[in-house]
């Protein structure tokens, strides 16, 4: 099928701002995309269109959400890129990112197990936690393994979650599990709470601190003024704001910055004095 979309949308950004640990470029540009237990493969058709696998009322369903199809990014961009200067070039770097609305159990041990690691060892320990624990699907492209629900995972073990590469998460992982399955965190009805609250109740799980909880606010429940503070969002701060959070100067969308400035961090080629 094929989409008309007249707004900011950068598969490839996207895919690899940090945000989502599983969407992947499989041949040709084509992106696979999972949600639950959707999957979606996705490309660029030309400049204002997409072809994607799915059908009309399954795109409308699930992938418009998904996307944030709602939101005008352009609009968003060019309000964050005229606050400040630099925050204009990080923009115009990152432009096209989307911030996505994920699941939020699958978001939640994402970011537990993200704590000092790259985006490529992440990748592989929920890929693996996937293909221990998850259920396998066929598409036309591969079979692949969707992320466990809690229900998959109530029995899970110390030893059924090594090898994984969790090391001492492990005993995180375990501890969200068990504070869902015994009621003290509830994931639904975190989307009712505000802002403080839902950090308060993710930072009850061992493990969770201010950046988890702050990543778990902002791409499960699109609490768009969250600011997760990485390493790499630590070194902006530091390097090319002067150790001024401008994040703070931000009214709101201050974590669609976030994202601009973390992708520009991180990505944006370094120009080496002669």
């Amino acid at each position: 099928m094929i989409i008309d979309i007249d707004d900011d949308f950068d598969l490839q950004k996207i895919a690899h701002c940090g945000q989502c640990f599983r969407a992947k470029e499989i041949f040709g540009d084509v992106y696979r995309f999972i949600t639950g237990n959707r999957v979606i493969y996705i490309s660029r058709k030309n400049r204002a269109q997409l072809e994607v696998s799915c059908d009309e009322f399954e795109w409308n369903a699930v992938w418009k959400t998904y996307f944030d199809l709602e939101t005008n990014y352009a609009r968003l961009r060019a309000e964050i890129a005229a606050i400040d200067e630099r925050l204009k070039a990080a923009a115009e770097f990152g432009a096209g990112i989307r911030i996505l609305r994920q699941e939020p159990f699958e978001t939640l041990l994402s970011f537990i197990i993200s704590q000092r690691k790259s985006i490529p060892s992440i990748t592989t320990s929920v890929e693996r936690i996937a293909a221990r624990f998850g259920s396998p699907i066929e598409t036309p492209y591969e079979t692949i393994h969707l992320f466990p629900t809690v229900e998959q995972l109530k029995d899970a073990t110390l030893e059924q979650l090594s090898g994984l590469g969790l090391g001492y998460r492990k005993n995180y992982i375990l501890d969200a599990i068990e504070k869902i399955r015994n009621g003290s965190i509830d994931l639904e009805t975190l989307s009712a709470v505000d802002d403080d609250t839902m950090l308060e109740r993710l930072k009850s799980i061992r493990g969770v601190g201010d950046k988890v909880a702050n990543c778990v606010a902002l791409f499960a429940y699109h609490r768009v003024d969250r600011v997760p503070i990485d390493v790499w969002i630590a070194r902006a701060i530091k390097d090319d704001f002067n150790g001024r959070n401008v994040f703070d100067d931000i009214p709101k969308n201050a974590g669609i910055a976030q994202q601009y400035v973390f992708y520009q961090k991180k990505y944006q080629p370094k120009v080496v004095s002669q």
